[in-house]
This record gives C-alpha cells, sequence and structure tokens, in this order.
C-alpha cells in the first residue's frame, strides 16, 4: 500500500436519491478515480450508511491507499446540513431524518468529515474547478426533478447559522395552484423543475398537440427524459419549445431576484436539461434574468452551462473537506 506519510488522499462523496458516487483525489486534489453504485434507499437508513462506507473503502482498496493516508471526506447529501455537526436535518428521497452521517463517517475512517448539502457541494466544485473558476462570487441553478440551488460568496458557501440554505427550488414564484412535495404551491420547482415540464409535455402528448413526443415515449411521465424533449424540439413540436420556454423564462425571474439580492459576478446552470439543450436554456434565462434587473446589474454578471457533469458534487465535496483541513490546520499553528 502507498506510504501514508507522503501522501494524503481525498473522498469526495456525492450522495442522491437513487445513485452514490465515491471520488478518490489526490493532495493537489486531481481525481485518482471513481465507484458508481445504486443508493438502494429502500435498504434503510442503516443499510444506506452501511452501502456508504463500503463504497468508501472499496474505492480505497481499488488504487491500493490506506484509510490512514486519508487527509478527510467531503459528502454532500440531499436537503438541509447542519454543517457544523455533519448531520443530515431531513433528506425525503432517502427517508433520512436527523442523521448525523459525519460523525459514523469519522469513527468509520478516523479522518475530519465534512457534510454540505449535495448541490452546495456541485456548486463548490464548478467555482473552483468548472465554470465557476476565477469568479468572486456563483449562483449555481440545477433545475432537475426538483430545482437545487446553491452560492459560493467570496470563496465561501453561503450558509445559515447552523443549516445550509439556498433552498431556492421553494421559493414562491407565482399564484400558480400547483402543489410541489413540499405541500408549497407556485414555487420555481413547481412550475420549472424537469418533472414540472414532463408534466405538462404528458398533456401535450395526451391531446395530440406533441407529435414527436408522442410517438417517441407516448404520455408516459417518467419516460419523458432531458434528451427526449430536446429531440422533440428538434424534430418540430413546437408546443413542446413554448412549455421549455416557459421554464427558462421563470428560471430567469428567479436569477434576476438573486441578482438584486447579492450581485453574483457568474450564474451556472447545470443538471441533464441543461446539458440536452444548453444553448437554449442559457440563452433565454440570461436574457430574461436581465430584463428584470436595474440597468446598472445587467452587465455585471454572466449566465453560464456547468462544466463538470456528475462529477461536480464529488469535486466540490473534496475540495471543500481539503479547504476545512487547511483552514485548521492554519487556526492551530496560529494558536
Amino acid at each position: 500500500m502507498n506510504d501514508p506519510t507522503t501522501q494524503r488522499y481525498w473522498i469526495g462523496f456525492d450522495l442522491g436519491g437513487t445513485k452514490m458516487q465515491c471520488s478518490l483525489f489526490d493532495d493537489q486534489l486531481q481525481m485518482v478515480g471513481n465507484r458508481r453504485r445504486r443508493t438502494k434507499a429502500e435498504l434503510g437508513v442503516e443499510g444506506c450508511i452501511e452501502r456508504i462506507g463500503q463504497t468508501i473503502e472499496r474505492t480505497l482498496e481499488d488504487h491500493d491507499v490506506a484509510p490512514q493516508s486519508l487527509g478527510g471526506i467531503g459528502i454532500g447529501c440531499p436537503g438541509p446540513v447542519e454543517w457544523e455537526t455533519g448531520t443530515v436535518r431531513v433528506a425525503v428521497n432517502l427517508g433520512w431524518k436527523n442523521v448525523a452521517i459525519g460523525k459514523i463517517l469519522r469513527q468509520q475512517f478516523g479522518c475530519p468529515v465534512s457534510v454540505l448539502n449535495d448541490v452546495d457541494a456541485g456548486v463548490y466544485g464548478e467555482y473552483v474547478s468548472g465554470a465557476g473558476k476565477g469568479a468572486r462570487s456563483i449562483v449555481g441553478l440545477f433545475p432537475g426533478t426538483g430545482i437545487g440551488g446553491g452560492c459560493v460568496y467570496d470563496g465561501q458557501i453561503l450558509r445559515g447559522k447552523t443549516l445550509t440554505c439556498m433552498e431556492i427550488g421553494h421559493i414562491k414564484i407565482c399564484d400558480s395552484p400547483r402543489v410541489g412535495a413540499t405541500g408549497m404551491r407556485g414555487t420555481l420547482e413547481t412550475e420549472a423543475s424537469r418533472l414540472a415540464i414532463a408534466g405538462e409535455l404528458a398533456k401535450l402528448a395526451y391531446r395530440g398537440e406533441a407529435p414527436h413526443l408522442q410517438k417517441a415515449v407516448g404520455t408516459e411521465l417518467g419516460a419523458i427524459r432531458s434528451k427526449t424533449i430536446a429531440e422533440a424540439i428538434e424534430q418540430g413540436d413546437q408546443q413542446v419549445a413554448a412549455v421549455v420556454q416557459r421554464a427558462c423564462e421563470i428560471m430567469g425571474y428567479a436569477i434576476a431576484n438573486m441578482v438584486l439580492l447579492i450581485c453574483p459576478d457568474r450564474i451556472i446552470l447545470g443538471g441533464g436539461l441543461v446539458e440536452a439543450m444548453p444553448g437554449r436554456i442559457v440563452k433565454t434565462v440570461a436574457r430574461i434574468a436581465r430584463e428584470h434587473v436595474f440597468a446598472c446589474y445587467r452587465d455585471e454578471f454572466d449566465v453560464v452551462a456547468a462544466k463538470l457533469g456528475d462529477d461536480a458534487a464529488t469535486v466540490g465535496a473534496a475540495a471543500w473537506a481539503h479547504k476545512q483541513s487547511t483552514s485548521s490546520s492554519m487556526q492551530h499553528a496560529a494558536d
């Protein structure tokens, strides 16, 4: 095995509702390798935690790295997180409530563990080595089944006193009667997430107003994926394009609100929907955002597509763990 005295390694872990990814990084934060597995939330809290630990162990074994060589672990988890204690307060898609994942992993691997919200991890990844590199402050918006948001402000992840924040998907954006998973109505998520878009497109297909989409997948909601939506637009389904256009406009309003609040110099859009049609979505969101801020702000920010894809959260989680370790070492030296 590698000599733990000569090289430190870092784990970046992305825990999602359906899949998990574990990436190993060297001390220069270059990715050494990774491992992906299904999350299997149906195993329950203990079963899922055991699976996380096993995945980290196997990733280390894959690259002949001893646990003693770990400088730290960063893990991005869905839902609000108590960032100081490393406790996930609630993760609906995992069935978690008040799970002290940080403490559990520290005991298992004997190294510092940083627990982040998963979108915060992804946005920080883009900040350090993706589309946000070189920016002073960024906001990330990731439309998917829901809509995740995060902010890095002057190099720090924007957080509350005890909890993570930037739950941008749940801000109220209009008076729509649509209800989201939280029971809230008219939120950014209920109006502009990929799931919301797919719901509208299923109706179009049922009414015969989206012939190419209907031919490809019928009216099955779960089959209306990002790539399918993009292909239907390319083949001439104008009503499909109109639904996506409206969702982009709503996201543009949300971005305008963020610009008016904190004036980030870069807005990053990511997720499968953006990856499937980056030009269409980025252009529309940017135009609408600029139309709804003061004129003096219009040239103060850029809207760009994310670059790191599925690796963003593991890159960000590892980089944040590395940053926290470095800051702690400097503090101890000063003391």
